[in-house]
């Protein structure tokens, strides 16, 4: 055989070998993990006493060191929270939307499919092994069900990897090393947050990240094994569960620059915070020391109403304007608004919205110290005074903006129920909040007056409806998604036909048109 026929060989093998290696790389990795949690599983279902010492002297260790500190317990009880099921049902939740609505089904199964494996692994095998939770001198914590394996660890390994893998084709370069960087730190603190709580043994922790590994690599397979049978290449893994996805799942391609001239900007909300701010307490000051007689009778007139029906109605209606709900319709809304139109400035103009709310709300309150209404507290003593209502301004800001976003880039009928919401949800909260004794009519005027001046500041500086209205009609006539490159989908195979270009941020109106796809999508 010639040299020129042994290199030939050589370089026509090296892919197959290339592959082999990393192919055993992996088996092995999984075969390491599945076993690691075999012999965990092992030798705390029979109770092995070497196990169980270590587990406790470091259960003990950690709640000595933990239990004095008051702000350590809420720092570690806060990363703990990013791996419970209140926090990853939700997050998967709204991963999966972002992926249907930026037409990606293949990865909403995949990421649906593994958090589903999550959800079922941990309570069938805590009721296999019935291992008990630790018992420590100063318990800083409460765990429910049984402690084996642990459902933060197993959940948070299993979520944030399979995470990790699909948006891995985001990112370039060192970025990848970065975003799975961080996922693995993260997940690495919510373990070591359950052990120093007290509410796991370190053997639990160590079983969770086995078995989750574990479990990402075997879906991860399944899902590649899928690709290569629909006829899809399966790059490395490295690039992500499927590399063609990243201009789809990057959040705003189109966008070329947020705002021009972010400094002037920034300064032109500072002005307009400042003058609202001024606004606000004049009026405060105004009407703490001049109360006219209806603001008092008022909320006392409401008193006479009362039923347990309608004070159990009005605390609903309440909860509905507090920090924690507020919250998660706008973590909600965000990822939403930017998957449908590709743009950061509707989120910045709500996430703006809220934040100076937020902070007008509490220095007015702290500056013009307005006592609540003399009717009967059915809230209690609250840390704040009655001017402005937080909870009305907090409802008015948030729903009015997002009413100002969405009406603004469709035109379908459906719009009109953040028109609706708008209206409702403010009113339903400020009457439940005088009903309730908490504030007066001219609170909810000041509530009314921040939101009005705020959003204006905000809207005519960070301007979030920029070419709104053209795209959305521009959208009616072209409804088709932007073009694919030339002679290929965006699957990597050939592509049949390419539609005209859609303006970047424009939401569909009109039905898609069909698309070709290796597999049928």
């Amino acid at each position: 055989m010639t040299d020129d026929n042994k290199v030939v060989e050589r370089a026509g093998w090296r892919p197959v070998r290339h592959f082999a290696e990393r192919s055993v790389l992996g088996l092995a990795a999984v075969v390491a993990a599945g076993l690691a949690f075999g012999a965990l599983l092992l030798l705390v279902r029979y109770h092995w006493t070497p196990l169980q010492h270590l587990d406790q002297s470091i259960a003990n260790g950690l709640n000595g060191l933990v239990a004095p500190h008051p702000p350590a317990v809420a720092v570690l009880k806060g990363i703990s929270t990013a791996g419970g099921r209140s926090f990853l049902i939700p997050l998967v939740v709204i991963v999966v939307a972002l992926l249907l609505i930026r037409r990606r089904p293949r990865l909403a199964i995949y990421l649906s499919v593994t958090g589903i494996g999550a959800l079922l692994l941990d309570p069938s095998l805590k009721t296999l092994v019935g291992r008990v939770r630790p018992v420590v001198a100063d318990p800083v914590a409460v765990g429910g069900g049984n402690s084996f394996p642990s459902g933060h660890t197993l959940g948070s390994t299993i979520v944030y990897g399979a995470l990790t893998l699909v948006f891995l084709s985001v990112a370039r370069g060192r970025w990848r090393w970065w975003l799975v960087g961080v996922a693995g730190l993260l997940v690495f603190a919510i373990g070591l947050s359950r052990i120093a709580l007290g509410v796991h043994f370190l053997s639990d922790v160590l079983a969770g990240w086995a078995l989750g590994l574990a479990w990402i690599s075997v879906t991860a397979y399944a899902f590649r094994v899928w690709r290569r049978e629909a006829g899809h290449p399966t790059p490395p893994i490295a690039e992500g569960l499927e590399p063609e996805a990243a201009p789809d799942l990057a959040p705003a391609p189109g966008e070329a620059q947020l705002l021009p001239h972010p400094w002037a900007k920034g300064a032109e909300i500072l002005v307009g915070w400042t003058l609202t701010f001024g606004l606000l307490y004049l009026v405060g000051y105004a009407v703490t020391r001049w109360s006219p007689g209806f603001d008092d009778a008022f909320p006392r007139w409401l008193q006479t109403f009362r039923t347990p029906s309608l004070d159990h109605l009005s605390w609903y209606w309440s909860k509905a304007g507090d920090t924690h709900a507020i919250l998660a319709v706008s973590l909600v809304f965000c990822p939403l608004a930017l998957a449908l139109w590709r743009q950061w400035r509707p989120v910045l103009f709500l996430v703006l919205a809220m934040f100076g709310e937020l902070t007008l709300f509490l220095l007015s309150a702290a500056a013009t110290g307005r006592p609540r209404p003399y009717a009967e507290h059915l809230d209690g003593q609250l840390p704040t005074s009655s001017f402005p209502s937080g909870h009305i301004a907090a409802t008015m800001c948030l729903w009015t903006a997002i009413a100002l976003i969405v009406t603004a880039r469709t035109r379908a009928w459906w719009r009109w129920i953040f028109v609706a919401l708008a209206v409702i949800m403010p009113v339903g909260v400020a009457v439940s909040r005088m009903y309730r004794g908490m504030h007066h009519p001219t609170d909810v005027a000041g509530a009314l007056l921040l939101m009005v001046c705020w959003l204006s500041v905000l809207w005519f500086t960070v301007r979030p409806n920029e070419g709104a209205y053209l795209r959305a009609n521009l959208n009616v006539e072209h409804p088709e998604r932007r073009p694919e490159p030339a002679g290929r989908d965006r699957d990597g195979a050939p592509a049949r036909a390419a539609g005209p270009a859609r303006a970047p941020g424009a939401a569909r109106v009109g039905p898609p048109a069909p698309r070709a796809h290796a597999d049928g999508r």
